[in-house]
């Protein structure tokens, strides 16, 4: 035993199950999630086929939610929306997760490619995002959901690589590290096998802020019809092309927003719980 682990405080015992603490708020997401996934299957209207009058009420031939503004059924929407949204707002977080780890753990022991990374993010993180989604959004040809998610990534990344970085610093410092510098090692091999190994609490964390992030980027595209288009059954679109008749069917346009909220919500306590606090305190200083 050397020196230095002979003084190392003793590492907490695992034991691979999680705490009812952290279960509380996991639960409640995974099954959000596995409900919205399976959305489709549990619909019971077709989402593009006239059940009721237009904002029928609720209950109205089998609609239990009523009838959305051509008289569609508003829970078979529902339920048909959610895949659509978590599948792109999985595919943001993990692509803005994976780039800005690798982004920050490379930067950490490059002066001139942290200088150049530092520098970009700040300039980035200054576009307003909706002034960006939108540019991005018009300027692809066809526009839609693939036009939002690559604008989320794209104004997702600055942020996250400041996050990685200010994370990866003080790794990056240790003696460990220095070490494995004077030997020799690559600096791949150092981001990875060195760095990132010790991020793993910052990462989820960050996955599930980004997630979330995610979520109210994609939702506030639809809403503003720079997403997907009509007749796509979306949360957010529902909101937007229901919003005239809240006063005749409330359920067409409380229930998508109460989705999207609870997502979100769910989502982030979930990630808050699995992620250590030290990781926690990281991500939001």
């Amino acid at each position: 035993m050397t020196a230095t682990e002979a003084h190392a405080p003793p590492r907490p015992r695992r034991t691979g199950r999680l705490e009812p603490r952290v279960l509380t708020p996991v639960v409640p997401a995974a099954l959000l999630v596995l409900v919205a996934l399976a959305g489709p299957l549990l619909a019971a209207h077709p989402v593009d086929k006239p059940v009721t009058a237009p904002y029928g009420e609720a209950g109205a031939n089998g609609a239990v939610l009523g009838g959305d503004q051509l008289g569609r059924d508003v829970l078979s929407r529902l339920l048909n929306g959610g895949s659509a949204l978590i599948g792109s707002a999985l595919v943001v977080a993990v692509a803005v997760t994976f780039l800005a780890t690798l982004l920050g753990c490379f930067a950490v022991l490059s002066p001139r490619l942290g200088r150049l990374v530092e520098r970009a993010a700040d300039t980035a993180i200054l576009l307003p995002p909706v002034l960006g989604i939108m540019l991005l959004a018009l300027a692809w040809p066809g526009g839609g959901r693939l036009a939002i998610t690559v604008a989320a990534v794209l104004l997702g990344i600055p942020y996250a690589v400041r996050i990685v970085a200010g994370a990866a610093a003080p790794v990056a410092a240790t003696g460990f590290v220095e070490a494995a510098v004077a030997s020799g090692e690559r600096p791949g091999h150092l981001a990875l096998r060195e760095i990132l190994p010790n991020l793993r609490a910052t990462v989820l964390a960050l996955f599930g802020l980004r997630f979330v992030d995610a979520v109210y980027v994609i939702s506030m595209a639809g809403f503003l019809q720079l997403g997907p288009r009509p007749p796509e059954a979306d949360w957010a679109l529902m909101v937007r092309e229901n919003g005239p008749g809240i006063l005749l069917n409330p359920w067409a346009v409380v229930a998508p927003g109460l989705a999207i909220g609870a997502l979100a919500i769910s989502v982030n306590l979930a990630a808050n719980a699995l992620a250590p606090a030290t990781a926690r305190r990281a991500v939001l200083r």
